[in-house]
């Protein structure tokens, strides 16, 4: 019977794994390897070629940290209504940092390439945007702001963008004209005002921008917007991380703490200054100036009581020439998504988003000689660090002012709110530094 049953059944036909798929992911166009899911985890495989280490796959199994830090999260999620990572993957197609995903290795030659066509610099006038504003929601006659940046965010081919506030990526061309950037590069991004008390957020992001400039970071160039229907003010910031016109062959990647350290999304406060500080001597190609330049920042960020500057709002800038396999620059980035947190409802009291010497609140000038040990930065460097920037952004803060279109009595009072916070720490730390 068993010789009967062997020789009469055909052999079965393998069980199709309709869960398995997979994607390729591209920088700049070119393809960078592999990611595949066979319904339990997932798999990256780096193409032949020469290469920086992007991406790395630090847990076998678990999704490429890098890649995972690309993902909506928060208000775009929800409007995404993305299951898992899976599927949030499957419909988007482009990304920060020059990254594209697709199924398809077709696609990769028909999506637009992100580099700069028109500069913020040549279309703004004392922190006004001067161009010509043709957003999606000025066509719209139903429905809210936010309802229409979800229409826009269902075609696949609109960039993705990480972070919780609602923010629309945009293109601005060489004549000014500021669209949405769903089949054009995408070259800046629009930050609207918050509702429910949250309206000033664009001009304070704006105010603690143009204080850092002041005081001598590297910013992101950014301009208020004046918006259509009456909306508050919003936050126009041009990117830093893509080619700077067509005869830029650069790659250029902007790879954020979290992916640094392997951390979740979800866990971006969990963090402390020192981890950051070990992290970035490891990967940064010039780690003296970019450990004293972080410690500026920690300095910075409590100043103007900055709430917000978890692990996912400090990136590195990393930059490499066609064909090589290492970075030529891996930098801390030019500061971004930098506001006091302390103005706005339910935040008087805000605190550190991540820990320095062990403490997040009434930070005082011992606790960043402390941390200035344990980086390994001198301490007279350090003060020198301080004074200077005491010096700076008091300065910085007594003199900036709103551009004359956008003053109102509300603006005026949150803008006065941010400079009297900012001097009083400055008075605070100028005393304990003699």
């Amino acid at each position: 019977a068993e010789r009967y049953l062997r020789g009469s059944l055909a052999p079965a036909a393998p069980i199709p794994n309709r869960a398995a798929f997979s994607l390729v992911v591209a920088w700049h166009g070119v393809k960078l390897g592999s990611l595949s899911h066979d319904g339990h985890e997932w798999r990256w495989a780096a193409a032949k070629g020469s290469f920086p280490p992007l991406i790395r796959e630090t847990i076998p199994g678990a999704l490429p940290p890098f890649i995972e830090s690309l993902l909506p999260e928060g208000w775009l999620a929800q409007v995404l209504r993305d299951e898992d990572e899976r599927s949030a993957l499957r419909q988007g197609k482009r990304y920060l940092s020059n990254i594209t995903i697709t199924e398809d290795a077709r696609e990769l030659g028909l999506l637009p390439r992100d580099m700069l066509e028109g500069r913020l610099q040549g279309f703004a006038n004392e922190g006004l945007f001067s161009g010509r504003y043709e957003g999606a929601e000025r066509a719209a006659l139903e429905g809210s702001f936010e309802a229409n940046l979800a229409r826009i965010f269902a075609s696949g081919t609109t960039p993705r963008l990480s972070g919780v506030q609602i923010k629309a990526p945009m293109n601005l061309d060489r004549d000014g004209r500021l669209r949405a950037a769903t089949d054009l590069p995408f070259t800046h991004i629009l930050k609207p005002a918050g509702t429910s008390g949250f309206e000033h957020m664009p001009i304070v992001e704006w105010l603690c921008l143009e204080l850092g400039a002041r005081a001598g970071f590297r910013s992101a160039a950014c301009a208020l917007v004046k918006m259509p229907e009456d909306m508050p003010p919003a936050l126009l910031v041009e990117r830093f991380d893509v080619r700077e016109g067509a005869k830029d062959e650069r790659f250029l990647a902007l790879e954020d703490f979290c992916s640094l350290l392997g951390v979740r999304s979800e866990d971006k406060y969990k963090g402390t200054i020192e981890r950051m500080a070990r992290a970035l001597r490891a990967v940064s190609t010039e780690p003296s100036e970019d450990l004293a330049t972080l410690f500026r920042r920690a300095l910075f960020t409590w100043l103007i009581a900055d709430g917000d500057m978890h692990l996912k709002n400090v990136a590195i800038l990393k930059i490499a020439a066609t064909g090589a396999r290492d970075f030529a620059s891996a930098r801390l980035s030019p500061l971004y998504d930098t506001l006091t947190t302390r103005v706005f409802p339910g935040l008087e009291h805000d605190h550190m988003a991540l820990k320095l010497a062990g403490k997040e609140d009434r930070l005082r000038w011992r606790d960043f000689e402390t941390l200035a040990r344990t980086i390994d930065l001198p301490l007279r460097q350090a003060a020198d660090i301080a004074h200077a920037l005491v010096h700076s952004l008091d300065a910085a803060a007594a003199d900036v002012g709103l551009p004359a279109a956008l003053r109102s009595k509300a603006a005026e009072e949150t803008a006065a709110s941010v400079a009297a916070i900012v001097g009083e720490r400055c008075a605070a730390l100028a005393a304990e530094l003699g």
